[in-house]
Parts: C-alpha cells; structure tokens; sequence
C-alpha cells in the first residue's frame, strides 16, 4: 500500500517550510528578478549574499541568494517548534545513521543540517532574527504583492521513499498522483505541516533536485499583474507556465524562471486541510486535470528541469511513466 494514516505523534514537530538558498551567477540579475520585478524586500544586503523576504513575513528572510560559479541550491529549511525538538531531531537523525552537524548559519539561532532518504540537505532551525512585518504597508507591496513563502517542491529518484522519510516525521498527505496498474506506485506526493495543501511536494524524477519554491500572493489578481509586469520589464521569456489553475490543490498559479533557471511558483486559492482525518484524494496519473484544471498543459522543461543540490549526485527516477506534456 503506498499510502498509510497520518503519524499524529511524530517524533519532533515541524511548524512549517521556512526558507531556500540559491546560488546565482550574477547577483545584480538576481536582484533585478527578485526585487525589482516580483517585488520581494530587502534585508541585508552584502556583497556576495542578498536576504529576502515579502511584506507578511517577520522572519528575516525566506529566500537568500548567495554569488555561485554555476547555479545550485544549497539547502532548503524548515522552521521547528521549540529547542527541545531540535534536539529530538538531532537525536533521531543520527539514530537514523544519517548526517548531523550544527554550522554557523547568518541571522540564525542553533541549525541542524542533515540529509533526507535520497540525500537531499535539509536544515531544521527553531529562531530566526526578526524584520519588520510590512502586512499594513501597502507602499511596500510591488510586483507581485508576495505574502509569504507556502511551499517547496523537490523531484525525486524514488517517491515512496521521499513520501515514508517525511510522513514518518509528521508531514500528512493531502493529495497524490499514482499509476493506475494493479500494483500502483506513487508518480507525487503532496505533504503538509502548516494546514494547507502542502509544504513540500515531490514528483518522479531525475534527482534530487528542486523543482520550485511556491510563494503566496493574496489572490488570483496579482498573478495576473506580474505578468503584465513582467511583459513590460524585460522578463516575459521568464514565464515557463502559466497562468492557470491546478486540479492538484485547485491553486492559481504562474510558474516562472529567475535569470539563473531557478522556478518560483506565483500561487494562491488552495484550500484548509487541518483535520486530522482529512482524506488525501487520489489522482491518476491519466487525468489530465489534474496538473491543469484549465490552461495550456505545462512544457516540457517543466517536466525534466530543476536546481541541483551542492554535492549531491543526481539518480534516475525508479519509476518509468510519461506524463502528458505540451505538444
């Protein structure tokens, strides 16, 4: 069954995806993508790093572009509840056999960096410094009007894997795209802490790799207008997808790309999943809905391209199965 119950008493508790390092080529393309035209805000700024955040949120920074020789991820974090579960987390870590270490991470407290089921770094940290919430400031919102970062969404070599891995540490399913063979295998999965539809996702491929970061915007309206944004400021050949609404989660979103190939997700309009009995639905692998509800069906490369991890080897996916792709 490649489907089983929530783990409702994981053994430390995650409070949600927190944030993403990129490494860019150009640091100045970079902030021109980022901030001048989808609109996020400045907080620090150094010569070779840039900290980002949107108006709602308080910690400071979800995005942190750092100057690279190629594109590349560094890490991707997720925000835990109190120390005691950083070091339950620790704990349960090494127990596992896997990494652990605590390096010296800016503008935050104690950091646990490990690595997941297929190899893919992850860092859990429970403080961060704090920046001003700019919510009520509406001079601040431009571009995009970014909320806050929703979620994370990774490719996978082996989905099962990826989907045990979190699940066994209190990620619940909401929804799941699987093959419709008598012994079916999991193709996605979508998984959450904070009580929306996901806060990490994984789809077969090629990996691990980051597909994307989703980011939140307060409705289906500004999706729209970054994209009459980004037609007028030289970057309409960084929109890959979209827009259009998803069958998986019933989202509006627009996909696009940052001058080093980096996907971030313009996404709103999901929908509460906090019950604890909350049923994940199904969704075959055949239907074509259920990657657009309506919209032109996503490209190729949204299928085959992603950020590559520092280090980390890549594996082909254990699953063979062919998606439907824009012809």
């Amino acid at each position: 069954m490649p489907v089983r119950p929530p783990n409702l008493s994981p053994p430390f508790n995650v409070v949600r995806a927190s944030h993403v390092e990129f490494g860019v080529r150009d640091l100045a393309k970079s902030r021109s993508f980022y901030v001048d035209c989808l609109g996020y805000l400045i907080s620090d700024a150094h010569k070779d790093a840039l900290y980002l955040r949107a108006v709602e949120e308080r910690n400071h920074h979800s995005i942190v572009l750092t100057t690279a020789d190629a594109p590349c991820v560094h890490a991707i974090g997720f925000k835990l509840a109190s120390e005691e579960d950083l070091d339950r987390a620790a704990f349960y870590f090494a127990r596992k056999g896997l990494p652990t270490s605590f390096p010296e991470v800016p503008y935050q407290g104690r950091t646990l960096r490990t690595v997941d089921a297929v190899g893919m770094p992850i860092d859990f940290y429970v403080r961060m410094d704090q920046s001003e919430c700019m919510l009520r400031n509406y001079a601040e919102y431009r571009g995009a009007r970014i909320q806050r970062i929703d979620h994370i969404n990774c490719f996978t070599p082996d989905v099962q894997a990826s989907y045990d891995f979190y699940s066994d540490i209190g990620f619940r399913l909401t929804e799941y795209t699987e093959t419709d063979d008598p012994d079916a295998q999991l193709w996605a999965v979508w998984m959450h802490r904070k009580g929306n539809v996901h806060d990490l996702a994984f789809t077969n491929g090629k990996g691990p790799r980051l597909h994307h970061i989703g980011v939140w915007t307060a409705g289906p309206l500004d999706i729209l207008h970054i994209c009459d944004v980004m037609a007028s400021s030289g970057f309409l050949a960084n929109m890959e997808r979209g827009p259009g609404r998803h069958g998986i989660s019933n989202a509006f979103f627009l996909y696009t790309r940052d001058p080093d190939g980096h996907r971030v997700e313009l996404f709103t309009s999901d929908y509460l999943t906090v019950d604890p009995d909350l049923k994940p639905l199904r969704w075959s692998l055949r239907d074509p809905q259920r990657q657009t509800l309506w919209g032109h069906p996503a490209p190729k490369s949204w299928f085959e391209e992603g950020s590559t991890f520092v280090g980390v080897p890549l594996r082909e996916p254990a699953l063979a199965a062919q998606p439907i792709v824009a012809r």
